[in-house]
């Protein structure tokens, strides 16, 4: 389904590295560039050599405004420091392209939609992944207080949006029960996968698949590095496999776990918490583990239990998942995850919990195995699998079945045009939002104290 006309379209997201909310705004500026809009992404963040592929090869164009302003100060003020990242990107959009585009999809980060709002001709669609203030931590009073500006601002600027588009009926209810001054209902628009880069061929004779190479059968993780990935349940539940003999040594012996993630030098939590798998891996559960990263060379040992792929580029992914016996998805209350899907697509079983958006992508039993997050429950659904007791294969093609009615691009594609279509109807006809006034007012006080900081550190 076309637009009624082709519009041109800026994607703003804070940082495109690897993950799953740079997946679906990479998947969704590749829908509006099939359906014949005009695309451009812009990011205060972009390494070629952690990104996905559609980034770095030209696909998509991609403009850098605002990495030289810090990512936190001593290791706090995260979400300042992003704001003021984003306040950068945002000037520079107001001076530079004012009247440019028709439409400017952000996610992630909503602070500066009323100045855009303000400042350009653009109608905004914002697309909430998860309300921030749900992921951030707390603690000191201190810290409350100053999470509570942030958290009133985040709902703030997020009603100052024209549309507001979530990634499943989870984070819907979540949204309007975090949002209570939010009246708009959001639009749910599943993220999609782009079929095509999961059919290409792997190369074995690629360096960067040489080295996943292995004489033993792959149960696999794909998540991020960091602690709400709960990645430790899937390493618990493949060392109780052994601990209680519910396979034999010989049959534990022809399996490794994968554990496969984005993974930032930068980002402290990545660190940490690899240090914290690693030594629960070797210290307290005896396997023997490796690590890979983009640079590294060499294979690990045949006997290698755990291996820990620290971000890992396309052909990696495809050639995982089709290795893999089992995909274990371990996030509690997940907003939506893309990896479920990935998996399915690719014709392997899939572990998820029983909570948030694995409900809504994942069948139990037909599709994979929805769990509570106990260990013991996810060692058994292994064993299941690996005895024989639940046909993997016919789980396989109904994942893949299902992911192909519906989850795919094109269908997203024509999802996300219906939505241009009425934002673009609704610039001819409706007013700007009733309360725009006096959040430009609000907004010039915040954003000129937040630019002088920021140009404190650009200097």
């Amino acid at each position: 389904m076309a637009a009624a006309k082709p519009l041109k379209i800026a994607f703003l997201h804070p940082d495109l590295g690897i993950g799953g909310a740079e997946r679906l705004v990479v998947d969704a500026a590749l829908a509006a560039q099939q359906k014949g809009h005009q695309v451009i992404m812009y990011t205060s963040h972009h390494d070629p050599s952690h990104c996905f592929e559609e980034t770095r090869d030209g696909t998509l164009p991609v403009k850098v405004i605002g990495d030289a302003l810090p990512r936190n100060v001593f290791g706090r003020f995260f979400i300042l420091c992003s704001i003021l990242r984003q306040l950068q990107l945002s000037v520079w959009l107001l001076f530079r392209c004012p009247e440019t585009y028709d439409v400017l999809f952000m996610d992630q980060l909503s602070a500066c939609v009323p100045l855009l709002k303000w400042g350009t001709t653009s109608r905004i669609l914002f697309y909430c992944h998860f309300p921030d203030k749900l992921l951030a931590t707390r603690g000191s009073r201190l810290k409350n207080a100053y999470r509570y500006v942030f958290d009133k601002l985040e709902e703030w600027t997020t009603d100052a949006s024209d549309t507001i588009v979530v990634n499943s009926d989870f984070t819907r209810q979540t949204f309007q029960r975090s949002f209570p001054s939010i009246k708009q209902a959001p639009n749910v628009l599943y993220p999609p996968i782009n079929f095509a880069a999961y059919d290409r061929t792997v190369d074995p004779s690629d360096p960067s698949v040489q080295i996943l190479a292995s004489p033993k059968r792959t149960l696999l993780s794909i998540n991020r590095f960091e602690r709400k990935k709960n990645v430790s349940l899937a390493l618990l539940a493949f060392a109780e496999l052994k601990r209680v003999n519910m396979i034999s040594p010989d049959t534990f012996s022809q399996y490794r776990l994968v554990i496969a993630g984005g993974y930032d030098r930068r980002v402290k939590e990545n660190v940490e918490y690899l240090e914290e798998l690693d030594r629960l891996a070797t210290h307290e559960l005896q396997l023997k583990t490796a690590r890979l990263f983009p640079d590294t060379t060499h294979r690990p040992d045949d006997d290698v239990q755990v291996v820990f792929l620290c971000s890992f580029n396309d052909m990696q992914r495809t050639a995982l998942l089709r290795d893999a016996q089992v995909l274990l998805y371990t996030p509690t209350n997940e907003h939506f995850g893309i990896t479920p899907v990935e998996g399915m697509y690719s014709s392997i079983p899939v572990m998820a919990t029983n909570t948030g958006g694995p409900l809504e992508t994942i069948k139990d039993k037909e599709t994979g195995l929805l769990l509570p997050p106990d260990v013991r429950q996810w060692a058994d659904g292994l064993h299941g699998f690996i005895s024989g007791e639940y046909d993997g294969a016919a789980m396989g093609r109904n994942g893949r079945a299902l992911v192909q009615r519906k989850f795919t691009l094109d269908a997203f594609g024509n999802q996300l045009n219906a939505i241009l279509d009425d934002m673009i109807a609704d610039a001819r006809t409706a007013p700007r939002h009733p309360y725009t006034r006096h959040a430009i007012i609000a907004a010039t006080g915040i954003f000129v104290a937040l630019l002088a900081v920021a140009l404190y550190f650009s200097r």
